[in-house]
């Protein structure tokens, strides 16, 4: 498996599923409600204090999914007047949580900071301007350049939310994402939010903030407000996964050196891996039928990689997206990209130079 965004690899460990045994046999399969109504148990409680603590954060509010995040803050935080900002590759659970809102919509190019400082000149000076991006693009495996992005949010006086859901788990201290990364205030990154659903083995996603924004959400953002709660073992499985993490520093440390493996070993056999930083890792075939062709090809020699063809990306830019986890071991790692190569030139993928990183 090499098409998962379990970075983790905690899906399948034995402690993880114990809580979730545990969490099942106190509290049933589900809450049978919002948290507005009869939805709420304690173990939503201490999961959000849990990641405030982590997170260092004032508040946190849990979601029942990562796109529920996305669809319910925004609308929730901009109207009629404000400006919503985004970056050319967001997830489209951003997209949708913008058709949401009322306010106006706009985009600058790819972790291009000219074009973001143009958007950002072209609006009034006193809307409120809301800057939303990936903290980690989900597809290219690259990390917004969210330093530059936080000095132009302070020169135009906008407010910077960043969705950590691929950079949680991954970057930063412990994991903790793109702003701890670069080593950011939590004032400099007014609202960060993410999913549990890949480094944390689970379903579901939170936003992190200071504490008045957090209740203003808390009591106006509908995807929270009407939807049922998170299940008591998908509630358990973060806590435990998060509990790993933070205890088990060789976990973090597994799932970077089997990035930096992979990644020397494609580029030394003439891949393009484009511009990732990060364990998701394009692997350029720039043909569409080629694109198929390889991962069907995968498919028959038992790897399993993902697709990426328009409109996901464009005709030029196909790829397979070829992920790690931290509990891949070398050998799988090897075997994988032997495969890759070996189909690559059966049908005739052109490579590059080999090189070293």
């Amino acid at each position: 498996m090499f098409g998962s965004n379990s970075y983790l690899g905690q899906n399948n460990d034995p402690r993880v599923k114990e809580a979730c045994i545990q969490a099942i046999e106190k509290y049933g399969s589900g809450c049978g409600g919002s948290r507005f109504l009869n939805g709420t148990i304690d173990l939503h409680v201490q999961l959000e204090e849990q990641l405030a603590r982590f997170f260092r954060r004032e508040a946190v509010i849990a979601y029942s999914t990562g796109f529920q995040v996305n669809l319910g803050v925004i609308p929730a935080i901009t109207g009629r007047g404000d400006i919503i900002i985004l970056d050319t590759h967001d997830h489209a659970s951003i997209l949708e949580g913008c058709s949401l809102s009322q306010a106006t919509t706009v985009f600058f190019k790819h972790n291009d900071m000219k074009s973001l400082e143009s958007k950002l000149k072209g609006c009034g000076k006193d809307a409120f301007k809301l800057i939303v991006i990936d903290g980690v693009f989900s597809m290219e495996g690259d990390i917004a350049r969210l330093p530059e992005i936080v000095q132009l949010a302070k020169e135009y006086n906008a407010t910077v939310f960043c969705d950590c859901a691929h950079a949680v788990g991954v970057i930063g201290e412990q994991g903790r994402g793109t702003h701890s990364h670069f080593g950011l205030s939590n004032d400099e990154v007014e609202l960060m939010g993410g999913t549990f659903s890949k480094s944390f083995a689970s379903l579901g996603g939170f936003i992190s903030g200071d504490s008045d924004t957090i209740n203003y959400l808390k009591h106006n953002s509908r995807s929270f407000i009407f939807s049922a709660s998170m299940t008591p073992a998908s509630v358990a499985a973060v806590m435990k996964s998060l509990e790993i993490l933070e205890n088990d520093p060789q976990v973090l440390q597994n799932l970077w050196d089997n990035t930096h493996f992979a990644v020397e070993s494609l580029n030394n056999l003439g891949f393009d891996t484009g511009a990732t930083e990060t364990p998701i890792i394009p692997i350029y075939i720039r043909d569409y039928e080629k694109t198929f062709q390889m991962s069907a090809r995968l498919i028959e020699e038992n790897v399993f990689v993902n697709t990426v063809v328009p409109p996901a990306v464009r005709p030029e830019e196909t790829m397979i997206r070829f992920s790690l986890m931290a509990t891949h071991s070398k050998a799988q790692i090897e075997e994988a990209i032997n495969k890759i190569h070996k189909i690559a030139k059966e049908i005739d993928v052109p490579l590059n130079e080999p090189t070293s990183v």
